[in-house]
């Protein structure tokens, strides 16, 4: 499981790392706001438009081939820009990247639930959040100090290193997991399972979690800053946020396994938490910002082993990879969807209407969806669903 986890970490790592050296110390590759966010998107488009393809055929060849080929092409891309540079090779170096991570996460995903059984997938799941989210927290930091130290190059220099080094030790300690048989299908029976609810509910969950997720980290330290508040302080929320969300995740998935945390409670429990956060944030000063980063951080560390396991669960075996890989979509659509909610909104009124109406969306939708959606609270069983899908 270890490399499994070290690739989760690099890839969220690499994603934020890059993202957050970019518009500061870019070496003029960065030469207007509409470069800097093509650069930003290359990498989650990448991961929405490809993810469900890589997932597909996770199933069809085997997890561990597509997990060992994104991970080496991860490097390829990343020291394809640390050797040359240059500013067209950033762009192909970032999609390079995004690509590539869009191959191995939902892989990772796909081994995580086939490597454990349906009574261990929370923790699975919890503890591969954990390195993710660790990434998530530590990819601004160390990013930075490697670009004051080296500029952009060297950053991508110690992400080829760390993809390769990932690559070598999955290759040598992930076991072969072979794919499993399935039936042929048709677009319909794909779109079926598509719009189950054993798969829309985790995924609509896991979309609205990031969305707070992704709103808290873009938009309280603005917050922070209007309250007079200096860069530490609001630094330090985001950083709050963020560990937060890297604790709760093995604590649920152990609850989730050992039964004292039901998928349906669990969820709906974990989007209530993040709109009390984003509700939190629309309180002026100090105290506000870091409540509002404290429930967002554990609401959304709540759903995501849960949203995970919840999806392995309904899910055949046969068909992991394509349904991580959709699921990931969703949560990317999540990542997009909450900071330009919050910013519509914010222009048409104030930031504080925009944190409204982020809460109002948790409270009401998502969390709704799952009151009614898992009717026994920890999902199907294994082998459930449709098995006549694409």
């Amino acid at each position: 499981m270890w490399p499994l986890y070290a690739a989760g970490f690099t890839t969220a790592f690499g994603a934020h790392g890059v993202a957050a050296s970019l518009g500061a110390r870019s070496a003029g590759a960065v030469t207007s706001l509409l470069v800097l966010g093509g650069l930003l998107a290359l990498y989650d488009g990448a991961e929405v438009l490809l993810k469900p393809v890589f997932g597909t055929l996770a199933d069809r060849v085997g997890a561990r081939p597509v997990l060992l080929g994104g991970l080496v092409a991860f490097a390829v891309a990343s020291a394809l820009y640390a050797v040359a540079g240059g500013p067209g090779l950033l762009w192909a170096a970032r999609l390079g990247q995004g690509a590539a991570a869009s191959a191995f996460s939902p892989a990772a995903s796909a081994l995580v639930a086939r490597l454990n059984p349906g009574a261990r997938r929370g923790r699975a799941f919890g503890s591969y959040g954990f390195f993710k989210s660790l990434g998530y927290t530590l990819g601004p930091l160390l990013g930075g100090v490697l670009v004051w130290a080296g500029g952009l190059r060297l950053l991508f220099a110690v992400l080829a290193v760390l993809a390769a080094a990932v690559t070598v030790w999955a290759a040598a300690a992930v076991p072969r997991v072979p794919p499993l048989p399935r039936r042929r299908g048709t677009l319909l029976d794909l779109g079926r399972r598509l719009t189950d609810r054993g798969f829309l509910v985790p995924t609509a969950a896991l979309a609205g979690a990031t969305a707070a997720l992704s709103a808290g980290v873009g938009f309280l330290p603005v917050s922070g800053a209007a309250a007079g508040l200096g860069a530490v302080a609001t630094g330090a929320a985001v950083s709050l946020l963020a560990a937060c969300g890297a604790v709760v995740q093995p604590w649920a998935g152990r609850a989730l396994d050992t039964g004292r945390l039901g998928v349906r409670v669990g969820l709906g429990c974990g989007l209530l938490l993040a709109a009390a956060g984003a509700a939190a944030a629309m309180l002026p000063g100090l105290t506000a910002v870091l409540l509002g980063a404290a429930l967002i951080g554990t609401g959304t560390g709540l759903v995501t082993p849960l949203g995970f396991a919840a999806l392995a669960a309904a899910t055949p075996e046969e068909r992991l990879g394509q349904t991580m890989g959709a699921a990931e979509v969703g949560r990317e659509l999540g990542d997009a969807g909450g900071p330009l909610l919050v910013a519509v909104v914010a222009s048409a009124a104030t930031l504080t209407y925009g944190y409204a109406a982020l809460a109002l969306l948790l409270a009401v939708g998502p969390a709704a969806a799952v009151a009614a959606g898992l009717g026994n609270g920890r999902g199907r069983g294994r082998g459930g669903g449709n098995r006549e899908e694409v």
